[in-house]
């Protein structure tokens, strides 16, 4: 799940570059720190669940993900500090590192990966890009990026395409499987301001092979020059304390 600062107008056309585009993508909904409030709808065909969770983020590299409801979901935490991530669940009560093999599935049930969660500058690691289209859409210049991951690459996907406006705001990303096939995007519902920003208000990742699974997530409230103490990105504060 995606997240240059607040209020930073659009850069003149002959200053954007595929880089500049994904570091401002990358900085919009994290700044140096923040803090969220977001709800997580499941959708499966016969079902559908809503979580509430909160996040703190600083930098590009470090977050904290705690969900807050319901009540059997509560506690339930996701770490992630640097290359290194781990979980911690209330029932089994010890916090579990998680290994490269694992980063390719399932957060909490959604359509998120917990790959999708660790993607911050990984992309300017890891990633080639390329502008490959322009277009004014709605009163903003509208790019669709290629980004191709390097051979040795730690990530699962072929290829993936962002499609950006000039003020950083996803519109959509679609992931590609090494055959160049695509498996699932993530499509921006709602443009909307929150925290003294312009965001993607909601967004919901969706198979493309399964039309009646979906996850969206949806901001409630945010802080993007929030305080927040480095402290808070440990296995200690992972659990709560």
């Amino acid at each position: 799940m995606l997240i240059a600062a607040a209020g930073t107008a659009a850069r003149p056309a002959a200053e954007v570059t595929a880089q500049s585009l994904i570091e401002g993508a990358l900085d919009l909904t994290r700044g140096q720190a923040s803090y969220t409030e977001m709800t997580m709808t499941i959708q499966r065909p016969g079902w559908k669940r809503t979580l509430s969770l909160t996040a703190w983020t600083q930098g590009r590299e470090d977050a904290l993900i705690r969900f807050t409801a319901p009540p059997k979901d509560a506690g339930t935490a996701t770490l992630k500090k640097g290359e290194r991530m781990w979980t911690y669940a209330p029932k089994i009560g010890r916090e579990i590192r998680l290994p490269s093999s694992m980063m390719s599935q399932q957060w909490a049930g959604s359509d998120f990966s917990y790959n999708d969660l660790s993607r911050t500058d990984k992309y300017l690691r890891y990633y080639d890009f390329e502008i490959v289209h322009a277009e004014e859409r709605d009163g903003h210049t509208v790019y669709t990026l290629d980004l191709i991951p390097h051979d040795d690459a730690p990530v699962v996907w072929g290829k993936e395409t962002l499609v950006l406006r000039d003020d950083y705001v996803t519109l959509s990303q679609t992931f590609y499987d090494q055959e160049l096939e695509p498996v699932k995007r993530m499509e921006t519902l709602e443009v909307g301001d929150l925290g003294g920003r312009t965001i993607a208000m909601a967004m919901r990742m969706q198979s493309v092979e399964k039309a009646g699974s979906w996850t969206e997530i949806r901001y409630l409230a945010a802080d993007f020059d929030a305080d927040v103490d480095a402290t808070l990105f440990t296995t200690f504060a992972l659990r709560g304390r």
